[in-house]
Formats: C-alpha cells, structure tokens, sequence
C-alpha cells in the first residue's frame, strides 16, 4: 500500500467566505489525520476568488495547530513570487514549531496575471530565469550555517525542511532529478506530460542528498459517492469552476448541477474534460478499480488527492472513502 496524501485548495464556496473555508479546511485536515493520510499540502494563489489560501505559510500553521501528526506543508509555494531568504524564513519558523512535520513543496510557474506580478514586485522573466539557482540558495539556506556563511536564515538554518519540486512539465522533471529532490506531478491539472515526466525523473535522479533513490508522487482528483451518477454530480462543480477558468474569470467553487451541458457548451466541456482526463470519480468500486490501474500505470511512490467538493457532507464523505479503498487496495 502506497501513501495517500491530501492537497487542499482551501477553496472558497458560492455565498462562503475566506472564514469558512479556513473551518472546512481544519475539518478535512483533522478527518484525513484520523485516516492515516500521510500529508496535508496547501497552494499558493493571488487574487483569486476561488481559493483563500493567498497566505499559505500562515494557512500551513494554522492547520499544523490544529492537528497532532499529520505532515502539513506547500503544495506549493511558487518560488519566483518570492525571495529565497523570505521563504526560508517563513518555513524555518514552521518547522521550529512544528518539529519533523513540515514539508516545503516548490512551484516555478507564477503568475501569468501582469497585475499580480506588479503588486508582488517580481519581474516575471528574470525570476523565471533564475529559478534554478534560486532553488539551490533556498535549499542551503534551510542546511547547517557554514564557515564564513554571510547570509542566514534565522529561523531556517538547519532545519533541513525536506523540498520537493513540483511540476507538470518536462524541465520540472529533469530539474528535480539532477537535485536529487522528490518530484510531485500535477496530474489533477496538467495530465499531458505525466508518463514522460516521471520516466524523465527516473531515468536522471542523482542521489546527491539525503533522497537515495527516485521518489515521485503523482496528484490525482478524486470524487467518490453511493453511486457513479452521484459522485460526476458533486464532481460538476470542478467542472464549472475550471470551465470558468478557461474562460479568464476567477469564481467562488458553485453547488453542482444535474446538467453540466446546461452551463459548458461541448467545446468547453471537452477543454475542462481533457484538462481532467486523469480524475476519477465514481462509486466506491469504480474508483477503487481506477486507482489501482493508475497506481499500475504510473508506479508513484506516493499519491495526493484533491477533491473540490461543494458540499461538505459530501467531501467528508469521499475521504472517507479514499481511506477504505485505500487499505483495501
């Protein structure tokens, strides 16, 4: 049986609040606890009227606060919106809080919005360019104070927050193999290049640290009811909520609907499908079916479920559900 992990999106509903959310979230987190997930990650978003978590170090605390065990951490954090001394700060401080709990998820994509990346004071080319190397400074920033080190993250130093590097990308891949980092693939929004990355990943991994062999997790959408017509219901507001992505509006996650064909023409229901294409929704025996031929497929080390479910009975329930199947598997 491989970890099951949780990414929360701290999602804001239709007539909810940031308030609310931030409630779900402690919720979800003290449930998934209880059923032996391994991981809690949030992500970092701005400006977005779909997800509360904007300050996500702050969010990461909170959660951690309010659970015993469970590993909280970024799922991520987009490093080229910010500096690497900040964030080694940010996550040193966790990590002096919440002893052997933290994890430091890294993201490279940011913000394509000019608006955004004005207000965070990043040029978006430069950061971008200079990822690689920031990620490296990060990195030793969070090891042991060396000789004559004239820049120290005071909290950070040698706390060793464990990094991944995030990605849904070939260079992402490539990248976290020549570091010698775990890999987590955004499969829940970018399935295209999965196969090829984790074969990437694989292929090149240098254990030049701590990690002595590949270690990759893929994050899956996954939406579980009584039935198969139930769980593509709950699964409709994903659905409409990234249909309105695609069309450059940034909305509250809606109640689902009976007839997504009402809301999506087909051509948008097929853009938001194929963004889709590795979800699994269904009843507990069509997902279990499903998961185990993705786990056979893609042999990850690990899975992160996302589920962006508007009723709360609803998403506590799918949980739930995860669990069983996964110690069923």
């Amino acid at each position: 049986m491989i970890p099951f992990s949780v990414l929360d999106l701290c999602p804001i509903l239709q007539d909810g609040n940031s308030a609310q959310s931030f409630a779900d979230s402690v919720e979800l987190a003290q449930l998934v606890e209880k059923l032996n997930f391994k991981r809690f990650w949030l992500a970092e978003f701005h400006n977005s009227a779909s997800h509360a978590s904007a300050a996500t170090s702050i969010i990461i605390s909170h959660i951690a606060n309010a659970t015993n065990h469970i590993r909280v951490g970024s799922g991520g954090i987009i490093l080229p919106n910010h500096s690497p001394l900040i964030i080694a700060e940010q996550f040193g401080t966790l990590a002096t809080l919440y002893p052997n709990r933290i994890d430091l998820g890294i993201g490279r994509a940011p913000t394509a919005d000019p608006i955004i990346a004005d207000a965070l004071r990043r040029d978006l080319e430069t950061e971008l360019d200079t990822f690689p190397e920031d990620l490296v400074e990060l990195r030793y920033l969070l090891q042991p104070k060396q000789d004559n080190q004239s820049l120290v993250a005071i909290p950070g130093e040698g706390t060793k927050v464990p990094m991944w590097l995030l990605g849904s990308t070939l260079f992402s891949a490539g990248l976290s193999a020549n570091l010698g980092m775990p890999f987590a693939f955004g499969s829940h929004f970018a399935p295209d290049f999965l196969m090829p990355a984790l074969a990437l990943y694989r292929s090149q991994f240098q254990s030049l640290n701590e990690l002595t062999k590949p270690y990759c997790m893929a994050a899956l959408v996954v939406v579980v009811a009584e039935t198969d017509q139930e769980a593509q219901y709950q699964f409709s507001s994903l659905q409409q909520q990234i249909a309105a992505q695609q069309r450059g509006k940034s909305i509250p996650l809606p109640p689902p609907c009976k007839d997504i064909t009402s809301i999506c023409n087909n051509q948008e229901l097929e853009n938001v499908n194929r963004s889709l294409t590795e979800a699994i929704v269904g009843s507990p025996d069509t997902v279990k079916y499903k998961l185990q031929q993705f786990i056979d497929k893609t042999q990850v080390d690990e899975l992160i479920i996302t589920s962006r479910i508007y009723d709360r009975e609803a998403r506590l329930y799918s949980f739930t559900k995860i669990a069983e199947i996964r110690d069923s598997l």
